[in-house]
């Protein structure tokens, strides 16, 4: 079975409104009855509607309308490609309730607890807060600070266990390359 184009009864308006197509070709391609296109044409059917152009939406070629007006028994091609749906999970800011709001200093203080190797920065991303509550929760100068209790953050929910590898895998990259930057300087400071 072909499939129809996205919004049939519009691409049918507009079909019928631009070119010069039979009401069967028009109706096969909608997946629409002869008698419907029909009344498209007439104005019974489809009042109100705004003809939905399928050749922007890439649908249907300018070439193919053309093809298939030139001969009333060919009917019109559907163009059928897959389109990629991309989920970037990084730009989808996942809601936290009210109460999980409150976890997130929480957090901070076990993360810099149980991964010291993290950068503020990194903790500041994967917890949701400014990097500069984690700059002070890490100097003991946070306002709340002695009724903080270290909470996991994966087990509440902030994060996945997948982000958290992540940041510390990326963390202990960069300590690596700092210390081979310092052995480095070190080596090219004794010749």
């Amino acid at each position: 079975m072909s499939k129809a184009p996205l919004m049939p009864m519009a691409t049918a308006v507009w079909l019928v409104e631009n070119t010069s197509l039979t009401f069967k070709q028009i109706a096969d391609f909608c997946k629409l009855h002869e008698v419907e296109v029909q009344g498209i044409a007439d104005g019974e059917v489809a009042k109100g509607i705004v003809g939905y152009n399928p050749i922007i939406s890439g649908q249907l070629t300018d070439e193919e309308i053309k093809l298939s007006s030139k001969d009333e028994n060919r009917s019109l091609q559907i163009i059928d490609k897959d389109v990629e749906v991309k989920n970037d999970m990084n730009k989808i800011k996942k809601y936290i309730p009210l109460s999980k709001r409150q976890d997130k200093p929480d957090s901070a203080l076990w993360l810099l607890k149980n991964h010291s190797i993290l950068k503020d920065s990194q903790i500041a991303r994967l917890v949701g807060v400014t990097k500069n509550s984690v700059s002070s929760i890490r100097n003991k100068s946070y306002w709340n600070y002695n009724s903080l209790n270290a909470k996991d953050p994966v087990a509440m929910g902030l994060f996945s266990q997948k982000d958290l590898l992540t940041a510390i895998e990326k963390a202990e990259r960069r300590i690596a390359k700092e210390k081979k930057d310092k052995e480095k300087t070190n080596l090219s400071n004794k010749n």
